[in-house]
């Protein structure tokens, strides 16, 4: 690792970034396939905790990513009736 990028870890696998990149440009350096469905809107990116992360965050060194499904509430909501 140069000083130039850092670690970042996507559904527990290491990629290195650029300094100031965002969620999405570490997701894209995981998997191009799986940035086009979080743009689509098929999946999300959620922190360590599991909670939502917006893909524009900027990364710091360590950081933790997982990508879930996207569901739509309103859809959970109405079937639950």
């Amino acid at each position: 690792m140069n000083q130039s990028t850092i670690p970042v870890f996507v559904n527990a696998t290491r990629v290195e970034v650029p300094a100031g990149a965002t969620a999405l440009d570490a997701v894209r350096a995981w998997s191009a396939d799986a940035a086009s469905e979080v743009n689509a809107g098929g999946r999300s990116i959620v922190d360590s905790r599991g909670l939502p992360l917006d893909a524009a965050a900027p990364m710091s060194a360590g950081s933790i990513l997982r990508l879930v499904a996207r569901r739509d509430r309103a859809s959970e909501d109405d079937a639950s009736h």
